[in-house]
């Protein structure tokens, strides 16, 4: 009997070993998932080591370490580059926030804008709105085409002001923040062809007359631009002489909303007067 006892115990170890194993074997051999991917941001993160965020056209933004990145011989090159489109391979436990990012390959260089100070200065603002209006883990394929296009256009241009005007209207629209354009928000007198009013502190337009201190104007033709937005591809809108002012109203304005439905001002939108 002690000799069948001694033998169940070690059947019992072995099968709680195989089984342990087993599982270890399993964590190990955790298959890499692949998405093509825009990187947004990338921050230091050790001595040699980088943190990057990056929006997956299949897996959402999504933020993972890169070992050994910021070492002068590393695996990733170029690939890192904010606003970099890539394909990207990554190892994610159920345990960690954190992905591990295992390999990079770049699918579309932005050299020019983002060797550029002035053109990085757009670059920047979309980098930023997209890292704080995007939630984390959720696929969003129209804005992942939307950056990509609006940084194609800056490097293809050499010019960032109707892409960002596009992207900025474009990204209010998407998340539902977009204001009537018609018709003041608070009295509902259509606006026409008279200029319209946004505030800091205000999500809608407003009519001459129940325009508050401080607002800034949107002219009929700002709207009209938007209008043509709302139907038209960014490539397919010529920025002319005359258009000038009233992309720059329609960028200041959907960069005001997207501020006040982040709640939080955006630092970068102060480079684009240095630039």
């Amino acid at each position: 009997m002690v000799i069948n006892l001694v033998l169940r115990v070690r059947a019992n170890r072995t099968e709680s070993l195989d089984w342990s194993g087993a599982a270890s074997a399993r964590r190990l051999l955790m298959p890499a998932r692949e998405t093509e991917a825009i990187i947004l941001k990338t921050f230091p993160l050790g001595e040699a080591d980088r943190l990057v965020s990056f929006l997956g056209r299949s897996s959402g933004r999504v933020r993972g370490v890169a070992s050994g990145a910021r070492r002068l011989k590393n695996r990733y090159g170029s690939t890192l580059e904010v606003l970099s489109h890539v394909q990207l391979w990554y190892v994610e436990k159920e345990t960690r926030d954190l992905v591990r990012i295992q390999q990079a390959e770049l699918l579309e260089s932005f050299h020019k804008a983002q060797s550029d100070y002035g053109l990085s200065t757009g670059l920047a603002v979309i980098s930023e709105v997209s890292e704080l209006v995007l939630p984390e883990h959720e696929v969003s394929e129209p804005m992942f085409r939307l950056i990509l296009m609006a940084v194609r256009e800056i490097e293809r241009t050499g010019d960032w002001a109707l892409p960002l005007s596009y992207f900025a209207f474009w990204t209010v629209r998407l998340g539902g923040w977009l204001p009537r354009f018609d018709r003041c928000a608070a009295c509902d007198s259509p606006f026409g062809v008279q200029p319209a009013f946004y505030g800091a502190q205000q999500s809608g337009l407003f009519c001459g007359k129940c325009r508050r201190p401080g607002m800034q104007v949107l002219h009929h033709e700002a709207r009209v631009l938007a209008e043509r937005f709302t139907t038209e591809r960014l490539d397919r809108v010529a920025l002319e002489p005359a258009m000038q002012g009233s992309a720059k109203e329609l960028r200041e304005a959907s960069l005001a909303w997207i501020e006040f439905h982040i709640e939080r001002r955006l630092p970068t939108r102060e480079l684009l007067e240095t630039a």
